[in-house]
């Protein structure tokens, strides 16, 4: 295991964990919903190494695919704890990363485009309120704000920090649906 690739996971679990998300803005707190905050704070760290100009070294890549590769181990650690049996799950582990793929997919195309942040909003109400009315609406204009906001803030951060495992995301915005 790659300690500076525990670090960035630590670092996004602990921000998708944060209660705001939850309590202040519907995210459903249940298994699906702290996947999608997971796979969305673990995507925009992704995103930033993904960036990071260094074809002669590779270590942005490598540390994308341990904390990738770390990730995916936690999902099937935690589906375990919940008592899935050993035969569901590589099922459902294979159905996460597709999951995840797919949110990477739409959120990066989304944050890629200069006309503003509705194809953001959409992604985000679709995928962690399932596009479940108003709460996928205000909220995911509340966290298309907050997702851009965190691009950015990671964007500033030296490749020196994320290398050595620290990332820093911003809090959930205050506001709430």
């Amino acid at each position: 295991m790659s300690e500076p690739a525990l670090g960035l996971y630590r670092a996004a679990v602990a921000a998708a964990r944060a209660p705001g998300f939850y309590a202040r803005h519907g995210v459903p707190d249940t298994p699906d919903g702290r996947f999608d905050m997971i796979a969305l704070h673990v995507f925009l760290a992704l995103r930033r190494l993904k960036r990071e100009p260094d074809p002669a070294s590779g270590a942005a890549v490598a540390l994308a695919q341990a904390l990738t590769d770390l990730m995916f181990a936690d999902m099937d650690r935690n589906l375990r704890e919940m008592g899935v049996g050993d035969l569901g799950v590589g099922k459902q582990v294979k159905g996460l990363a597709a999951a995840f793929r797919g949110r990477v997919v739409a959120y990066d195309a989304a944050l890629e485009r200069t006309d503003g942040d509705a194809g953001l909003a959409e992604a985000l109400g679709r995928n962690l309120w399932r596009g479940a009315g108003q709460a996928a609406g205000k909220g995911g204009a509340t966290l298309a704000m907050y997702v851009r906001a965190a691009d950015g803030l990671l964007a500033a951060q030296p490749w020196g920090a994320l290398a050595a495992g620290k990332a820093i995301f911003p809090p959930p915005p205050d506001a709430p649906l």
